[in-house]
């Protein structure tokens, strides 16, 4: 059942098609779904809030019946029965079939992980064509849940993203023209999630390995790296008058960039977009309470 929530965004009930291992710690699923030629988007950092059934459930358990007052209603589901959700960014919409693609980051699934996997992680590791998600994404191209958005006298673009935001780094670096100037550091953990990406913009993109360096994703009792920061600190920008930044990822180091270029290079603030998808000691539930 497909219910309307808040326009612009709309539930969408879909099913994995295919899987595909892209490095040690990222995987792609491609999802369809027979309503899936409502969804809409313009956007190459686009948000979506994705529902993912608890282990031996046939599908997601939320009650998108109740419209507009389901958060509510998913609330109110006993832990260990409403849908675990969490919070993802478009890679990739296609037509002719109607697919999308979302890009997964692993962690603790690893043999030998030194800590469990999340429900996420080992969901997608353990995806399977025939398995079943809830969606809750654009009905509409433009939407509040497009960040990126460069001023039209940007001269000079700016990027950064760690692991969870490589997805969305991608796709806004494979969509820029020509004639962009773009400086881009993108961190993963291995150096075998580095991806080949194909961009016509003049882009320089520098991949960042941390290796051993820990950097969990539910950052639980792990130290933070300033890799990032000191990439970013110590490169020389090429001259622009109008800059734009995009950075995205662990909240803390997102501040500390944000910090960096406005503070230290001179960026107008109002021309730096800088979106935190997760926080270092919490979870998606508990960083859902602090908001």
């Amino acid at each position: 059942m497909t219910t309307a929530v808040a326009a612009p965004f709309r539930f969408f009930t879909l099913q994995v098609v295919r899987t595909r291992r892209l490095g040690p710690s990222l995987v792609r699923v491609t999802f369809a779904g027979p309503d899936l030629h409502a969804f809409h988007s313009a956007g190459r950092d686009q948000s979506l809030s994705l529902f993912l059934p608890h282990p031996g459930q046939p599908e997601p358990v939320i009650p998108i019946e109740r419209g507009d007052n389901w958060w509510q209603g998913w609330r109110e589901l006993p832990d260990d029965v409403r849908a675990v959700m969490r919070s993802y960014t478009l890679r990739a919409l296609r037509r002719n079939p109607d697919e999308i693609d979302i890009d997964f980051a692993l962690h603790g699934v690893e043999p030998g992980a030194v800590t469990p996997a999340g429900p996420a992680s080992l969901w997608a590791s353990r995806a399977a064509a025939g398995d079943r998600v809830v969606l809750l994404g654009p009905a509409i191209e433009d939407n509040r849940a497009i960040r990126f958005r460069p001023p039209e006298d940007t001269d000079l673009v700016v990027i950064w993203g760690d692991e969870t935001a490589v997805p969305a780094a991608s796709a806004i670096l494979e969509s820029l023209p020509a004639d962009t100037r773009v400086r881009a550091w993108l961190e993963v953990h291995h150096a075998g999630d580095i991806q080949d990406l194909v961009t016509s913009a003049d882009a320089e993109i520098t991949w960042l390995v941390r290796g051993d360096v820990p950097h969990r994703l539910d950052g639980v009792g792990d130290a933070p790296t300033l890799m990032a920061v000191d990439a970013v600190r110590a490169a020389r920008l090429p001259p622009a008058e109008a800059p734009y930044a995009w950075i995205a990822g662990e909240s803390g180091q997102v501040k500390e960039l944000r910090r960096h270029l406005v503070r230290e290079r001179g960026i107008d603030r109002r021309r730096v977009t800088f979106v935190g998808y997760w926080r270092r000691g919490l979870s998606e539930e508990q960083l859902r309470e602090t908001e």
